[in-house]
């Protein structure tokens, strides 16, 4: 089970406290975005070559994202909070389905890249990247907002990045002064 504590909960697939699901989901998130980039690259200049690119991304994209979903479920599956929010579910069904149109757009393209990327194709990477900005903002939501993820801290130092005294309102909560208060 995941690690309860102000700041959130630690991460159960983890190493050294750093979530692995928060660095694995770089890679599927440049890739499929970047077979957008390329299909609109091959659309403007009719190079073949673009087409291929796409191709590849998508295949890099989709198995990447199956790596980076492993410790995904294995936080959602431990960690009781994150089951409980519908935050979590709306990221992970969001995420299911880019992986679904990313297979059927491997699909559209197996046979010609180039003519696949110019019918179904570059509609399916839009819709594919639409979506997974829209699950990267939820994701975002479950790490900073919710603490999905927050890494336990018992350095005494701490302690000074968890209060913000520059905010008069805030430091005055705290009782503690802030820096236009000081003399």
């Amino acid at each position: 089970m995941g690690m309860y504590h102000r700041h959130g909960v630690q991460s159960t697939a983890a190493i050294a406290g750093h979530p692995l699901h928060h660095m694995l989901i770089v890679f599927p998130v440049a890739f499929l975005i970047g077979a957008f980039g390329t299909d609109i690259a091959f659309m403007a200049t009719h190079d073949p070559f673009w087409a291929q690119v796409s191709y590849w991304l998508l295949i890099a994209g989709i198995v990447t994202a199956l790596i980076a979903a492993i410790p995904g479920f294995v936080d959602f599956v431990t960690i009781n909070r994150v089951r409980n929010l519908w935050v979590s579910w709306a990221h992970m069904t969001a995420n299911l389905v880019v992986v679904a149109l990313a297979l059927i757009n491997v699909g559209v393209r197996l046979s010609d890249p180039a003519a696949g990327a110019q019918n179904w194709g570059i509609w399916l990477s839009g819709i594919q990247t639409v979506l997974l900005l829209f699950s990267g903002w939820l994701g975002g939501e479950l790490a900073y907002r919710y603490g999905i993820g927050a890494i336990r801290d018992y350095s005494p130092k701490a302690e000074q990045f968890h209060v913000e005294v520059d905010r008069p309102d805030v430091a005055a909560a705290y009782g503690r002064r802030s820096g236009s208060d000081r003399a």
